[in-house]
């Protein structure tokens, strides 16, 4: 499948950003590394043109001005900085579709949807604006000589490490809460997807003062030493399992503060109350077939009830043809493409193992027919029928193959369903009341829906069980996460009378 053209090809009615360089200390920076790479559009196989590959010395010097920056940030009033991120949100909102062109063409999701992340990034902005003044500490009573109480202080430079599956919502809605704690952030965009990012720091740099909101895009090397930098205080990486714990080992030497939200391979479990139609509509929707299933939320095991099983998976037959590959900048796309072709090769081959072991295949199983389609990288979406022992089982595909399990014993199901390494979501059907809280105690997840799945409410804190993660987010205590007590201590003299 070819993926490449001319490097001066471009995509017609996409407002691209016009800088392609490292943002920090609120100006454009040409990279110290000397290095640029081709971006490409994952659904024609165009260029998008050359992003800047930021090294170290890149991150040492966006670190030196956020540093900087934080001395001046942290002394903003917090109703000022609140007023500042809704006008942020103000902005994501008033260019929503632009943003959502960019991340079509960049990463490969239908453009409609890509909207609505504009729009939650904003709805961030707004949440956590409203919490400036709900950082409190606390006083502890010690008698009448002792006032004695603590205090909470934003921690310094943040590093946020972003995915390519919601590039735009990540930056902006993941910038939301350090911010408005008064840290100053960095963020290094996703190596396939980095254009929105950019696009971002050329709306809003001149809201901040100079380094309060900065933008590297770069690869290994830069994550690297953003994770290791001495000067940053937390890290905070969306990203997979190993990319995780590559991270870690980085920070280790600092022994710096962390928050990942990484992998699931998450369960829908469907018990024989459960209505056939609603549990097949809650299969394909829960598995994220809009993006490719390019989710670490999506529900990609299905545990159907034997007594039920066979009426879910025909109505799945029927409802999966809603998603049909396209074109990810055109509106009327229900499904877009994966965003590299080294993912593309990777889900193929997780595709072509589940066949040699024997998994029956009920939808898909490789790319369209559509000649249109032939230059981009697309996969139909894909059910398979497994056991255990199958590998798209048990490990994260992050691509759109879905497992269907077929269960008669709770406990054994329930066994299975914890077996994998990931904890993150967990979607769970019936009508029965004990039923539903019974599993939604036993299920080791760290976000359960029940006759739901997919939603993300704010307020809610979300995060995983396990190694898909540490920390909460979308919640007060995601803003708590990047602030730090301080307790003092006043003796009071007596008065001399």
């Amino acid at each position: 499948m070819s993926t490449m053209v001319s490097p001066t090809a471009t995509v017609p009615a996409i407002v691209l950003p016009k800088n392609r360089g490292a943002y920090y200390g609120g100006a454009w920076h040409e990279p110290k590394s000397g290095r640029f790479v081709e971006t490409m559009n994952p659904g024609t196989g165009l260029s998008l043109g050359k992003v800047a590959d930021a090294g170290a010395d890149d991150i040492d010097a966006a670190v030196a001005a956020a540093k900087a920056a934080f001395q001046e940030w942290r002394r903003v009033l917090p109703l000022e900085r609140a007023k500042i991120l809704r006008r942020i949100a103000d902005i994501l909102r008033q260019n929503a579709n632009e943003l959502a062109m960019i991340d079509a063409a960049d990463c490969g999701n239908p453009v409609r949807e890509m909207v609505s992340d504009a729009m939650i990034a904003a709805a961030q902005m707004e949440f956590f604006a409203g919490f400036v003044t709900e950082m409190k500490g606390s006083s502890i009573p010690m008698g009448p000589d002792v006032v004695n109480f603590s205090v909470r202080e934003p921690l310094g430079v943040v590093g946020r490490i972003i995915p390519f599956n919601h590039p735009f919502m990540f930056c902006a809605g993941k910038s939301a809460a350090p911010l408005a704690a008064g840290n100053t952030v960095i963020v290094k965009p996703p190596e396939q997807a980095p254009l929105s990012s950019l696009r971002l720091a050329e709306l809003i740099g001149g809201l901040l003062p100079p380094g309060v909101f900065n933008v590297v895009p770069g690869g290994r090397e830069a994550g690297q030493r953003l994770a290791s930098h001495p000067d940053v205080a937390m890290i905070a990486l969306i990203g997979s399992v190993p990319t995780g714990r590559a991270v870690m080992k980085a920070a280790a030497d600092t022994v710096k503060r962390m928050m990942l939200e990484l992998g699931g391979k998450n369960a829908l479990i469907a018990f024989p109350d459960a209505d056939p139609d609603e549990v097949a509509g809650a299969i394909i929707g829960g598995m994220n077939f809009t993006w490719c299933g390019q989710s670490c939320g999506s529900t990609s095991r299905a545990f159907i009830h034997e007594k039920i099983y066979d009426a879910v998976v025909a109505r799945v037959k029927e409802k999966i043809t809603y998603f049909k590959p396209g074109i990810p900048t055109d509106p009327a796309t229900t499904m877009g493409a994966i965003v590299s072709k080294t993912q593309y090769d990777r889900v193929m081959n997780y595709i072509e193992s589940a066949k040699s072991e024997g998994a029956k295949l009920i939808a898909g199983g490789g790319p369209p027919s559509d000649p249109a389609l032939a230059n981009g990288l697309y996969i139909e979406p894909t059910v398979f029928a497994v056991t255990g022992k199958n590998r798209i089982a048990r490990e994260e595909i992050f691509g759109p193959v879905l497992g269907v399990f077929k269960w008669r014993d709770e406990a054994e199901m329930l066994a299975q369903v914890n077996q994998v390494e990931y904890g993150l979501t967990a979607s769970i059907w019936t009508n029965d009341l004990n039923a539903a809280h019974r599993t939604a105690m036993e299920v080791e997840a760290g976000y359960v829906w029940i006759n739901e799945f997919g939603k993300h409410f704010l307020g809610a804190p979300f995060g995983g069980f396990k190694q898909s993660g540490l920390g909460r987010e979308e919640c007060f205590e995601e803003m708590l996460s990047f602030t730090q007590e301080k307790n003092i201590h006043v003796k009071l003299k007596t008065a001399i009378s």
